[in-house]
């Protein structure tokens, strides 16, 4: 993914509150556009990069679970 684009996702939803963060994610994936894939990437970069060990555990298995 180019650096750019990743600078202007993440400048699009500075400063949005979790409601509008939701609604985001809400909005991307009902749309089911494959050109909002890339926002949700670097939404989910940014939390595994706060995310504790345990945090990423649970992700990790509601994944697996997921994709079964």
């Amino acid at each position: 993914m180019d650096l750019n684009l990743r600078k202007a996702i993440i400048s699009n939803v500075s400063g949005n509150s979790a409601s509008d963060l939701e609604a985001t994610i809400v909005d991307a994936i009902q749309s089911g556009e494959e050109k909002m894939l890339p926002g949700l990437g670097v939404l989910f970069e940014l939390y595994w990069q706060k995310a504790d060990e345990s945090e990423k555990t649970e992700v990790l298995e509601t994944l697996e679970q997921a994709v079964k």
